[in-house]
């Protein structure tokens, strides 16, 4: 990224990330197969240029190692009750263990997910089942390289103008 150069997002793609939406979080192995997972939760860097996604262990293992082996991500942040949807690239992924914080991260996305979906009609069993994590939690911080309006409609697939934030 330029030095000086605005943050790939802006306030309202921040604000949407920071809610219970659908995180899916896609990669890809040595022969280019795809993988995807969700993500229970998501936290921005204080200049909005890192991200860093709290993902099952057990879960996502195909995700997990390709993004091990090859730090190819993309990540889709998506508002079912809206369909707002937000596209994310990064080309550093690295998987750590979790912090001190991260439990509560995710509780609080989680039950943002629960009131999201439940504006929808869907109970909170629901949620629970779709965002299970009985198993371990890592963190996968990546650099945001690329950034796409993904919602519905003649933006779709188009990158994020810097001027449009």
């Amino acid at each position: 990224m330029t030095p000086g150069a605005p943050p790939p997002i802006g306030p309202e793609h921040a604000a949407l990330m920071a809610r219970g939406v659908s995180i899916m979080v896609g990669s890809r192995d040595a022969n280019l197969r795809p993988h995807l997972m969700r993500a229970v939760g998501c936290r921005l860097s204080a200049d909005w240029r890192r991200a860093t996604l709290l993902m099952p262990q057990g879960g996502g293992s195909e995700v997990l190692s390709d993004l091990r082996d090859n730090g190819r991500i993309a990540v889709v942040f998506s508002e079912p009750s809206s369909n707002r949807t937000l596209q994310l690239k990064g080309h550093d992924a690295t998987v750590a263990p979790c912090g001190p914080d991260d439990a509560a991260l995710a509780e609080r996305y989680v039950q943002g997910f629960v009131a999201e979906i439940g504006k929808l009609g869907f109970a909170e069993d629901l949620a629970r089942t779709i965002l299970s994590r009985d198993d371990a939690v890592v963190a996968v911080h990546f650099t945001i390289a690329e950034a796409f309006e993904q919602t519905p409609g003649p933006g779709a697939g188009e990158p994020l103008a810097r001027t449009a934030r």
